[in-house]
């Protein structure tokens, strides 16, 4: 019972195959290709797997995008099926004042999050972050409620806004440095420090609210560049969004819809 999951972001389309739909499943392969890319899939990455058994995705880039990942998931006799928040599933209660319009990525981001949780033993909050084109970062409470979150811009939206609206501003990328001396340095640090801002007053936020420190885990193809400037404890996991989908697949297999 071979597992695909696809997480199609608004840069690459991430993929996964696992040996079964469960959370800690072995991972048998994988691969990212960029948006621009994704219409050689079948005859090229997708071409050397064996047919998977169930397949699940979550899709933030459009209706016009999901089409071609589905023109090239026709190689194999599986019907495409794509995340849609719901109310309640796998451990997780969605507060978002209107749950269908919570990002796909975020709920399935937030249902991986659960699973570690869960798997580590006494329950506790999350805090989670995903760190791409924008930032995202949400929180859940240790019974699996999510509470709310942010949506900020990233460090590249940042920087073309800036040179968009500031005449002159041209600049590679620079360091990020406690107190930068040159405009590249000031750009790189602004704009981290805007984005590791947020996560750690979230973070001072669900503390409160918790009684006591959330575990904070990071995804996203931009969170290396932010991991090292966040003073609190957290872990980088770049398969958070797989780990949503093995537990989505899991709670559908048992009869939870999950779509």
């Amino acid at each position: 019972m071979t597992f695909l999951a696809i997480d199609i972001g608004n840069t690459r389309l991430k993929w996964a195959l696992f040996e079964r739909a469960q959370p800690g499943a072995a991972l048998l392969q994988q691969g990212a290709v960029f948006l621009e890319h994704i219409d050689n899939l079948a005859e090229l990455e997708w071409a050397r797997l064996a047919p998977p058994t169930q397949l699940l995705g979550t899709n933030v880039a459009g209706d016009a995008v999901r089409r071609r990942v589905e023109a090239q998931l026709e190689c194999w006799d599986l019907p495409p099926r794509w995340v849609v928040p719901g109310l309640q599933v796998a451990g997780v209660r969605n507060g978002y004042d209107h749950p269908t319009r919570l990002g796909a990525d975020r709920w399935v981001a937030l249902v991986g999050a659960r699973s570690h949780v869960v798997r580590r033993g006494a329950p506790r909050p999350a805090l989670v972050v995903m760190v791409g084109t924008a930032v995202t970062v949400d929180a859940l409470d240790a019974e699996g409620q999510f509470l709310g979150g942010l949506i900020l811009p990233g460090h590249g939206i940042m920087l073309r806004a800036l040179e968009a609206g500031t005449a002159g501003l041209r600049v590679p990328t620079g360091e990020v440095r406690e107190f930068p001396t040159n405009t590249s340095d000031a750009l790189t640090s602004g704009g981290n420090f805007a984005i590791t801002g947020a996560i750690e007053r979230m973070h001072r936020h669900l503390e409160r609210h918790c009684g006591q420190p959330p575990l904070t885990l990071m995804t996203g193809g931009a969170g290396w560049k932010v991991s090292p400037a966040l003073d609190i404890e957290h872990e980088l996991i770049d398969s958070l969004i797989f780990d949503g989908l093995l537990a989505l697949q899991q709670a559908s297999d048992a009869g939870r819809p999950t779509v």
